[in-house]
């Protein structure tokens, strides 16, 4: 992935929450709620690098049924981002992100680079008129997520989701009802795996591995997606106890952590999030007390990544919904991207964004906070004067670079 080190309307400090300006537009200045009828939705991608090959595909999906058009992309790399708008059959292509927000005037911003941008390249966008569909992890701390989220919309937007697609598609979605509706049962205990494997090499990549520009490592980076999936199944969590580890890489963040998660229905769950197993997986088990449902996949799932095993003596009407997955519809940046612009139109705060797209984000920084100080951490209880608020290593010895530790009173 490129760089994109873009200027924005006002630069923003990472981990300090932007106030609500005099000069931000109130509602009745902003656009009206469901501004799309009869045309399509312009889109913009800002970042060119590999993640960008995601985003590209989905949009020109929709471009095909007539939904979107993709009007331009922004990097900072001139000869990259011409590339990319030539092979992808984009008109637009500009170093420049402002001038792109002004000249194009985008519905939608695709924002595509490595987490320390995302702040600032979002509250840009937003500014400007457009809703954004940014890339996971969305930004580094939650003081980070509560400033772009005091730049939306009032009301019928413009708002900032967050890419969480392993959430839509027909597995999750129908799990979801059966949990909800407590089909198979309560659920009362899980299992979220997320065990990758990345090498040296990996890590060469100047922004990976540092707390300032990725934001932290494995639970952060490459987790967040089953952890996020796991609370979109789930719900509410309550109380989180973990550990970390540096146990292979030299880097700052940790490649391994392990926790124990509580949650408001009394289900229990551990989470392991790992970038050295080379037996890589990805996975979600639910025990109900009528049946477990297991997700196991890498990078992605369809129905037959689901399973469903219930107990003995399970009638078997009840195991034939459970079952009963209907048509399949994969995990994929397209399937969330197709909700999202229905969203758009009918002028509605889309899912994976406000609160509902801070849960994972809010777990991980409780997990990190539980790992480094050793003590259990609740729901709700890291807010403004909170050290891991700003910066989800929390100023721990041993694990905050070492310019910010000497910073941080012992």
């Amino acid at each position: 992935m490129l760089i994109t080190q873009m200027r924005t309307p006002r630069d923003a400090t990472p981990s300090e929450t932007i106030p609500h300006q005099s000069s931000r537009q109130t509602s009745s200045e902003q656009r009206p709620a469901a501004p799309y009828d009869g045309r399509r939705i312009k889109a913009a991608i800002v970042g060119t690098g590999a993640i960008a090959g995601s985003h590209l595909p989905a949009l020109a999906a929709l471009a095909a049924e007539g939904e979107v058009e993709v009007v331009a992309a922004v990097d900072i790399d001139a000869e990259a981002v011409k590339r990319f708008c030539a092979e992808g059959g984009i008109p637009h292509a500009y170093t420049d992100l402002d001038r792109m927000l002004t000249e194009q005037r985008p519905d939608l911003v695709s924002v595509c680079t490595p987490p320390t941008l995302h702040r600032a390249q979002t509250v840009a966008a937003l500014r400007a008129g457009a809703w954004v569909w940014c890339e996971k992890p969305p930004v580094p701390s939650l003081a980070d997520y509560d400033a772009v989220e005091a730049e939306e919309g009032l009301g019928g937007g413009p708002y900032a989701s967050i890419v969480f697609q392993h959430r839509f598609g027909s597995g999750s979605r129908h799990v979801r009802r059966l949990i909800a509706e407590q089909a198979m049962g309560r659920p009362l205990v899980a299992h979220c795996q997320t065990t990758w494997y990345r090498n040296a090499a990996y890590y060469a990549v100047p922004w990976r591995g540092k707390w300032q520009t990725e934001g932290g490592g494995p639970a952060m980076g490459h987790g967040i997606h089953q952890m996020d999936l796991l609370l979109d199944l789930l719900g509410p969590w309550t109380e989180v106890r973990a550990m970390a580890g540096r146990l292979v890489h030299a880097v700052q963040t940790e490649d391994v952590s392990t926790a124990l998660v509580r949650f408001e229905s009394g289900a229990l769950a551990t989470v392991v999030n790992s970038v050295l197993s080379p037996d890589e997986v990805s996975r979600i088990r639910i025990d109900c007390e009528r049946a477990t449902v297991e997700l196991t996949h890498l990078y992605g799932h369809s129905n037959d990544n689901w399973r469903v095993i219930p107990v003995p003596d399970a009638p078997a009407e009840d195991v034939a919904a459970w079952t009963n997955f209907g048509p399949d519809e994969p995990s994929s940046h397209l399937a969330q991207l197709r909700e999202l612009v229905a969203s758009m139109r009918a002028g509605e705060r889309p899912r994976s964004s406000g609160a509902d797209g801070r849960t994972s984000l809010e777990l991980i920084t409780a997990l990190y906070k539980s790992a480094f100080t050793d003590t259990t951490v609740r729901a709700g209880e890291i807010g403004p004067g909170d050290p891991y608020y700003t910066a989800l290593h929390g100023g721990a010895p041993g694990w905050a670079p070492a310019t910010h530790e000497k910073e941080v009173p012992a």
